[in-house]
C-alpha cells in the first residue's frame, strides 16, 4: 500500500460482540479504534432492555444461548469454569463486560453516540478515507477515519411482511413483531398464534404455552428441531461441529450424506409425526434449537399449523382449509432484514440486486481501496463470537496490506461460486448461512492462523487428535500465527473437563461397566436369523 493510504484510525460502528472483537483486534495490531455505540452500555443484542428501542436489537427476558460456552467464547478469553454450558442473556452480558474490562476496551467506546452518516471522502480513491458523522446529546460531529468496521448486526430491523397475509388489517385482535415481545404474563388465558418456526418463534410459543389457553405455531416450510443436550448429555455443538465430521460430509457421496443428515436429525423423534418436517429435508438450513417444543406439542398446548391463507375479524384460515376461531393475539416471528441507514451510498454494501454482496462475507468488492469491513453478517451452525473475531483479524490484515485481495473480477467469481453452493446446501443463494469450519479455515489460512495438522501430528499427537476429532473450539485458531495465545493448547486439552464441571454439581458413584451379553448374542443371532428367513421363504 502507498504511504498516503496507511490505515491508523479505525471507526467501529456498534459495541456488541462483533464491535468489541473489532476494537480488540485493532488494538493488537497497533491501530487506533474508536467504537461508537448508540445505547448506554456495550453488549449489543445481549444488552437486555425492558422496552424495544428503535435502531437497536431487542431480545426477550428468557433468551438463552444456543452455543455452549466452550464453543462461543472469545478465543483467548474462556468463560469461567463454573459457568453453565448454555447461558442466560444476563450472564453472557456480564461475560462481555468482563472481557471489555480485561482487555481495557471501554476507553475506546463512545456510548450514547449514534452514527448518522458514513461517506467516502472526496479523495477516497487515493486515501481510502471515510467521513463519519455522529450525534450525541443532539450535537453532531464529523471525523475522518482511515477505515470503517461495520458491526451493527442484523437483528435490528424487523421483517413484517403484512402484504403476504390477506385480511390482517381487518383482524380485530392484537398483532406485533416478535422483537416487541418481552415476557408472557400479559397473554395469560389468551389464544395466541405465532407465525414463524425459527428460534424466536419456537421459544415464544413454548413460553406462552405455560400461560395462554392455547398456542398455535404456524410454519410455511417446517424446520428441523434440535436439543441443546445430545449424546450422553454433552452439548450438541461439541459433538457435531468437528473437523472430522466436516471432512466426512465433504467426501461422502451426496445421497449418502443426505441420508445420514436426515437420519441424524430424526434421531430423537420423527419430525413428520409432530408436523415439523421441513419441505426440503436435505437442506442444511440452520435448525431450530429448542429443548421443549416436541413435549409441548405432545401435551397439546402447542399445535402446529401450516401457513396462514387469510385473516378474518376474529379467526384465521390456514392453507390446509382449517379455521381457528377466537384468536386473540398474533406474533410475527418473521425474522429481520439487514439495513445500513447510516451509509450515504447503500450500494457499497448492497451492490447487486439490493442484496448484500461481500467478498468473504466481509469486504465490499468494488471499493477503490479496501478500507471497509462488515463484521458478523454471516450465519452458520457455529457461534458468532469466534467467527467475528477471526473476521476482524482478517479484515485488519487487509487494511494493513498484509493480506492482498485479488482483482474485482476474481472476487465476484468467488462470491458467485459461494452463492451457487448456498443454493445447493441451504436452498437460497442470498442466505447469510455458510459452513462454519470451512469458512473459519478459509479466513485463518489467509493470515496464517489455521492449525497445521501435519505439524501437530508430528510434534504433539495428543493435541492433534483432539483438534481433528474433538470440537472445533475457538482456541484452535490461537495455536499459531498472529495473535497466538499461549493458553490455547491447555484450553483445548481441558475443554471437556470444564464442560462436565458445569453439570457435575452433585457427586454420584460411577455407573458399573457391564459386558453387554444380550447385545453380543443379538449380533451373533442376526446371520442365523437371515439364513433361516432365506431358507423358509
Amino acid at each position: 500500500m502507498q504511504e498516503d493510504s496507511i490505515v491508523r484510525r479505525v471507526a467501529v460502528v456498534g459495541a456488541g460482540v462483533s464491535g468489541l472483537a473489532a476494537t480488540k483486534c485493532c488494538l493488537e495490531e497497533g491501530l487506533e479504534p474508536t467504537c461508537f455505540e448508540q445505547s448506554e452500555d456495550i453488549g449489543g443484542l445481549w444488552h437486555y432492555m425492558d422496552q424495544a428501542e428503535e435502531g437497536r436489537a431487542s431480545i426477550y427476558r428468557t433468551v438463552f444461548t444456543n452455543s455452549c460456552k466452550e464453543m462461543m467464547c472469545y478465543p483467548d478469553f474462556p468463560f469461567p469454569d463454573d459457568h453453565p454450558n448454555y447461558m442466560h442473556n444476563a450472564r453472557l452480558q456480564h461475560y462481555i463486560c468482563q472481557c471489555a474490562e480485561h482487555f481495557n476496551l471501554r476507553r475506546h467506546v463512545q456510548l450514547k453516540t449514534l452514527v448518522t452518516k458514513v461517506r467516502k471522502r472526496p479523495d477516497f480513491p487515493v486515501t481510502g478515507q471515510w467521513e463519519v458523522v455522529t450525534r450525541r446529546d443532539g450535537k453532531e460531529e464529523a471525523a475522518v477515519f482511515d477505515a470503517v468496521m461495520v458491526c451493527s448486526g442484523h437483528h435490528v430491523y424487523p421483517n413484517l411482511p403484512l402484504a403476504d397475509f390477506p385480511g390482517i388489517h381487518k383482524f380485530k385482535g392484537c398483532y406485533f413483531h416478535s422483537r416487541e415481545y418481552k415476557e408472557p404474563e400479559k397473554f395469560r388465558g389468551k389464544k395466541v398464534l405465532v407465525i414463524g418456526l425459527g428460534n424466536s418463534g419456537s421459544d415464544i410459543a413454548v413460553e406462552l404455552s405455560t400461560v395462554a389457553s392455547q398456542v398455535y405455531l404456524s410454519s410455511r416450510s417446517g424446520s428441523w428441531v434440535m436439543s441443546r443436550v445430545w449424546d450422553n448429555g454433552y452439548p450438541w455443538d461439541m459433538l457435531v461441529i468437528t473437523r472430522f465430521r466436516t471432512w466426512l460430509g465433504n467426501i461422502l457421496p451426496t445421497t449418502l450424506s443426505d441420508w445420514l443428515y436426515v437420519r441424524g436429525m430424526n434421531r430423537f423423534f420423527k419430525h413428520e409425526n409432530f408436523g415439523l418436517m421441513p419441505l426440503n429435508r436435505t437442506s442444511r438450513k440452520e435448525p431450530v434449537f429448542n429443548d421443549d417444543l416436541p413435549s409441548r406439542i405432545a401435551c397439546g398446548v402447542v399445535v402446529m399449523k401450516p401457513n396462514v391463507k387469510e385473516f378474518r375479524e376474529t379467526s384465521v384460515l390456514f392453507q390446509d382449509g382449517t379455521v381457528q376461531d377466537d384468536v386473540d393475539v398474533v406474533v410475527f416471528a418473521t425474522g429481520y432484514s439487514y439495513s445500513y441507514p447510516f451509509m450515504e451510498d447503500d450500494s457499497i454494501i448492497k451492490s447487486r440486486d439490493n442484496q448484500v454482496t461481500l467478498y468473504k462475507g466481509i469486504i465490499p468488492p468494488h471499493l477503490e481501496k479496501p478500507t471497509m469491513a462488515v463484521i458478523g453478517l454471516v450465519q452458520s451452525l457455529g457461534p458468532i463470537i469466534p467467527t467475528a473475531d477471526l473476521q476482524c483479524r482478517w479484515a485488519v490484515k487487509v487494511f494493513q496490506g498484509q493480506c492482498i485481495l485479488p482483482p474485482v473480477s476474481k472476487m465476484m467469481d468467488d462470491i458467485d461460486e459461494k452463492m451457487g453452493k448456498k443454493l445447493k446446501w441451504y436452498g437460497n443463494s442470498t442466505t447469510l448461512q455458510t459452513d462454519y469450519i470451512t469458512y473459519m479455515d478459509e479466513l485463518a489460512s489467509a493470515i496464517g492462523m489455521k492449525p497445521n495438522m501435519l505439524q501437530l501430528l508430528l510434534t504433539d499427537p495428543r493435541l492433534a487428535l483432539e483438534v481433528i476429532f474433538g470440537p472445533c473450539t475457538p482456541y484452535q485458531f490461537q495455536l499459531m500465527g498472529p495473535g497466538k495465545w499461549s493458553g490455547a493448547r491447555r484450553a483445548i486439552l481441558t475443554q471437556w473437563d470444564r464442560t462436565l464441571q458445569a453439570t457435575r454439581t452433585r457427586i454420584t458413584p460411577a455407573a458399573p461397566i457391564t459386558f453387554p451379553y444380550l447385545a453380543v448374542l443379538g449380533v451373533l443371532f442376526i446371520p442365523l436369523l437371515l439364513l433361516l428367513t432365506t431358507f423358509y421363504y
